[in-house]
């Protein structure tokens, strides 16, 4: 299994980080894509990544939460030598329109920015979108038709969003939130082929049931997969391998599995 989107380098983490990860080989799980919400995230992603070789991989963007201070010169830049370095994509960065933390016309501008700059690096991009469909398909699906690839993370959007993404070869990740009593769209969990489904924690946030309210973190990963099978109709190993290969795929990440 692999846990294609927590923030392991949150705060939250900082005073048993390593048992999180040893709970979570003990899981089962074979990576963990660290995400780099913030480009002082991805700084300490990208030490994490250094002193978990093979397990955990990272990511650099900056999030629609701050894109009111992005600058695109250096911001860019920083996001570039990131994925230099090692980093295995592009974000997390997207549009928040609940929130609003920062102007749309900000979030826009810093979205586009890195879209482009994924296209031209040839990485994937982990999209964050809350309340801002229209945009969001517009400017993913312009992006997908030039050729860039990503996934729409932590999904809970339309069957229309969804559908349109996945036309132009994009991927769509579930979390513990599909685990939720409230939960009530298990068609969409069908939506989404085999081949492009990703699973996450999204870790220290949303963790499943029966550890909801409690801090989250990679190794309860496996709660979300077995509630995905159930709702596909598939077993829970179809769904893991499934979901394994594509983020092997998407993350361009080794097949092997990491050292103990």
């Amino acid at each position: 299994m692999i846990d294609s989107h927590a923030h392991l380098a949150d705060p939250a983490f900082d005073a048993d980080r390593a048992d999180v990860i040893a709970r979570a080989r003990q899981a089962g799980l074979t990576a963990i894509v660290c995400i780099g919400e913030s480009l002082s995230a991805a700084d300490r992603a990208a030490i994490i990544s250094t002193d978990h070789v093979g397990f955990v991989t990272y990511t650099a963007g900056v999030h629609p939460h701050d894109a009111a201070s992005f600058e695109q010169s250096r911001d860019v830049a920083a996001i570039r030598a990131h994925v230099a370095r090692g980093a295995v994509a592009v974000g997390e960065c997207g549009l928040d329109y609940h929130y609003d933390h920062s102007p749309r016309d900000n979030q826009r501008a810093a979205f586009a920015a890195q879209l482009a700059l994924a296209g031209e690096l040839g990485a994937p991009v982990v999209v964050h979108t809350r309340e801002a469909e229209p945009d969001t398909r517009a400017m993913v699906v312009e992006a997908g038709k030039a050729g860039v690839r990503g996934v729409l993370h932590c999904y809970t959007g339309s069957h229309d969003l969804a559908a349109a993404a996945l036309e132009v070869g994009w991927y769509v990740s579930f979390s513990g939130i599909v685990t939720f009593r409230k939960w009530l769209d298990d068609a969409l969990l069908r939506l989404v082929p085999d081949d492009r489904l990703l699973v996450e924690s999204d870790a220290p946030y949303l963790a499943p049931v029966p550890f909801r309210g409690k801090r989250n973190e990679p190794a309860y990963v496996p709660r979300t997969i077995e509630r995905l099978a159930q709702a596909r109709g598939r077993s829970v190993d179809i769904v893991a391998e499934a979901t394994t290969a594509n983020a092997r795929r998407l993350f361009g990440l080794a097949t092997t599995r990491p050292p103990p």
